[in-house]
């Protein structure tokens, strides 16, 4: 078990990091640096990215899709609440957060966009529909309408903006329960191929096991979309590690991201393996932390942004990982992962 660092150890090796991530990167061909992506502020270069969490939740509202509402929240109280978590990573080095709470679970693009000003980070948020946890987080319409009639909303969206403000998404973010996809969730698979043919847009897909994943993979393959445009999301509940080679050898985002203390050792042997395959330009790595809890006294508990600085990156250190390699999982990846580009085979 590693031992926690202290504070001023902590931050120490924090600005190192900072300072490291600001170097230029060789890997960043010509083609990303001119290549966008989405911001709720606007677009910007994927190059301006900078080092990223690409898996993070401000606030989830699982109350339902029937029951959800902005009414629920104020804006002021959760601004309040999650501001200094997000000031904390900006001043550990992070320049973009990904903010992966989609439709009917509580995302708010008014809300992000405030706190994207405050914080001066860059905040990505999403289009797309939520699948898992039995449905219970799609909205009636998701049922009886194709998936060419989704994909149209989630289109519409990235075109228009979203909830009658100019913010558009910066990536798709779909849900899929543990088992075989069911005919509902391969619709929206299938619409979020039809959207990324339309827009561009990164897929991401709250999956888990290796299951779904490659079923996902599958249909995107018969779709024709190249699966450079897909992001295993939760791919750390799969326990066979070589799906995670396999699944990064066809092309795919592998996304560790439920990091935590007690996870850090097993993620650093997933790290190894992809690494000893050659396959660290494959890999996403974050926290799915946060968040505000609507209902809850005060929010509830909020779980910060930082295990990654405190215990992650000591551990892939004392592992043998290069600061170059370090850079390419949470810098060059994230630019790439999250261009706005049709990638079809």
């Amino acid at each position: 078990m590693l031992m926690k660092l202290s504070r001023r150890n902590f931050l120490q090796r924090s600005v190192y990091l900072s300072a490291a991530t600001a170097l230029p990167l060789p890997t960043l061909s010509y083609v990303l640096k001119a290549s966008k992506v989405m911001t709720v502020g606007g677009s910007i270069k994927a190059s301006h990215m900078g080092m990223s969490l690409i898996h993070e939740h401000v606030l989830v509202d699982f109350i339902g899709a029937e029951k959800i509402s902005f009414d629920r929240w104020d804006r002021v109280q959760v601004v309040k609440k999650v501001l200094p978590y997000l000031k904390e990573i900006k001043g550990l080095g992070i320049k973009t957060l990904v903010e992966c709470t989609p439709a009917y679970l509580g995302r708010d693009v008014h809300l992000l966009e405030e706190l994207s000003e405050q914080s001066e980070l860059n905040i990505i948020t999403n289009t797309g529909y939520y699948g898992a946890r039995n449905n219970q987080h799609l909205p009636q319409h998701a049922f009886t309408e194709n998936a060419e009639q989704l994909a149209d909303r989630w289109i519409k969206e990235f075109e228009n903006g979203i909830d009658g403000s100019s913010i558009k998404p910066g990536f798709m973010k779909i849900g899929v329960d543990n088992g075989p996809l069911s005919d509902m969730h391969r619709k929206l698979v299938r619409a979020a191929a039809i959207t990324h043919k339309a827009t561009g847009l990164t897929i991401a897909s709250h999956t888990g096991p290796a299951l779904p994943a490659f079923e996902e993979m599958e249909i995107l393959n018969e779709e024709g979309i190249a699966l450079n445009a897909f992001i295993w999301v939760h791919a750390q509940h799969e326990e066979d590690s070589q799906k995670h080679v396999e699944a990064a050898q066809q092309g795919a985002w592998v996304s560790l991201d439920g990091l935590s203390e007690s996870s850090v050792e097993r993620y650093t042997e997933i790290l190894k393996l992809l690494k000893a395959n050659k396959l660290l330009d494959k890999v996403l790595l974050s926290h799915d932390a946060g968040w505000y809890r609507p209902g809850e006294v005060e929010g509830g508990q909020f779980r910060a942004y930082t295990d990654i600085f405190e215990f992650m990156l000591p551990a892939m250190r004392e592992n043998g990982f290069s600061e170059k390699e370090i850079r390419t999982i949470f810098v060059s990846n994230p630019s790439k992962a999250f261009t706005i580009s049709k990638r079809l085979v």
